[in-house]
């Protein structure tokens, strides 16, 4: 399954027509202990590079935006139990949401895992 990143510090599974979004262990990293996460609603379209869900921590709030385009099928509701599965495990149980994928060529402009650790290593 391919993963992709952003320049937000959003990842990306893609299997087939359904991603699954959350974002990175750097992102987590820099926000600290995460608090609270709000989720988009089942049936909700996003957009590209739009917000789509909020993360708080200690130190901050945050936007996460939509990689790409797409219909929210299902959001993690483990992290509203538990919003610090966020820290624990941000690449992989701490997912925030499924959509699916309205335009696959939206892809296209998103890093790959050597791309974004060079993008990190230059932050």
């Amino acid at each position: 399954m391919p993963r992709y990143f952003t320049d937000e510090h959003e990842w990306i599974d893609v299997d087939g027509d359904t991603a699954t979004v959350g974002i990175t262990d750097y992102a987590q990293s820099q926000l600290g202990d995460i608090v609270f996460v709000e989720l988009p609603q089942v049936g909700s379209a996003v957009a590209k590079g739009k917000d789509a869900a909020v993360v708080e921590s200690v130190k901050a709030a945050s936007d996460v935006y939509a990689p790409i385009t797409g219909e929210v099928t299902e959001a993690n509701g483990a992290l509203e139990d538990d919003p610090a599965l966020v820290n624990s495990s941000p690449e992989d149980g701490g997912w925030f949401f499924k959509l699916t994928i309205s335009d696959k060529s939206e892809l296209e402009g998103l890093m790959d895992a050597a791309a974004y650790k060079s993008f990190c290593d230059s932050l």
